[in-house]
């Protein structure tokens, strides 16, 4: 079967494209080489994130996204957390500051690069850079190297 395309020029003339159903279909589906942005923050965050298309729901109805308020459970953001950074399709986690400072020991203990992890700033908690795991290991990284610099 055939989906039939029509587009006008600017001579007001139409053109008709003709592509094969199937090849459509394939069109914009999920490879081996792509991956997801995982997100843990709160509503207002992940809405704007959702809206920017960056969800996902899998056919097990996991989501790539845990939506934290006043509700929300330490265990449930400790849970989400260490299955986002387990799963081989996610390849970077943004979460909000001070949802990672409830959960600091598990956000300053992940070493590994993918998936990344960002700390990101909310709309009622301003972005702290004496928090930020990411900033204090570019810090360190940078102490160490002056450090054997200056040994030389």
């Amino acid at each position: 079967s055939l989906f039939r395309f029509v587009s006008i020029s600017n001579e007001e003339e139409e053109r008709t494209i003709n592509y094969p159903a199937k090849e459509m279909a394939n069109r914009g589906t999920a490879s081996n080489n792509s991956a997801l942005i995982a997100m843990i923050a709160d509503e207002d965050t992940i809405t704007g994130f959702l809206l920017a298309g960056v969800g996902n729901v899998d056919l097990r109805r996991k989501t790539n996204y845990l939506i934290v308020d006043s509700k929300t459970t330490v265990k449930a953001i400790e849970d989400a957390f260490k299955d986002f950074i387990s799963r081989e399709d996610i390849a970077i986690v943004l979460i909000s500051q001070y949802v990672a400072n409830m959960i600091r020991f598990l956000v300053d203990s992940y070493d590994k690069p993918v998936p990344a992890i960002l700390e990101i700033p909310s709309k009622d908690h301003p972005y702290d850079p004496q928090h930020d795991s990411v900033l204090s290991r570019v810090k360190y990284l940078f102490s160490s190297e002056s450090v054997a610099g200056d040994r030389r």
